[in-house]
């Protein structure tokens, strides 16, 4: 085998949350300041899934505050620490950029029955 790939896969977590585009997810990131550790809670929509392998990412996309945030988080890394699914959205799309451009009602995914 191909000696990149051994250490890849040496990195990759066994247990892989299921992602999907259009859930809602709680994603469980582990935040370094100093020499303390803490576990912060971001949870939004998913938007987007890039890559494979371990360069794996979903972008999570919530409003907080009236501002639009996203944050992009690799699948395999260490600090994130779990990935709950709040709700299952029901998409037809494999990125929702559009969801960018609605305000309030207009940005909800519907819910999968």
């Amino acid at each position: 085998m191909d000696l990149i790939k051994v250490l890849t896969n040496e990195q990759l977590k066994k247990d892989v949350p299921e992602v999907e585009v259009g859930n809602t997810v709680r994603v469980h990131n582990r935040i370094k300041e100093g020499n303390r550790e803490r576990i912060q809670l971001f949870e939004g929509t998913v938007i987007a899934k890039n890559g494979g392998g371990i360069s794996e990412t979903f972008t999570v996309r919530r409003v907080s505050y009236g501002c639009g945030v996203e944050k992009t988080f690799p699948l395999h890394s260490p600090n994130v620490v779990k990935v709950e699914t709040v709700r299952c959205g029901k998409v037809r799309r494999a990125k929702l950029y559009y969801l960018r451009g609605r305000v309030g009602k207009a940005s909800k995914v519907k819910e999968k029955m």
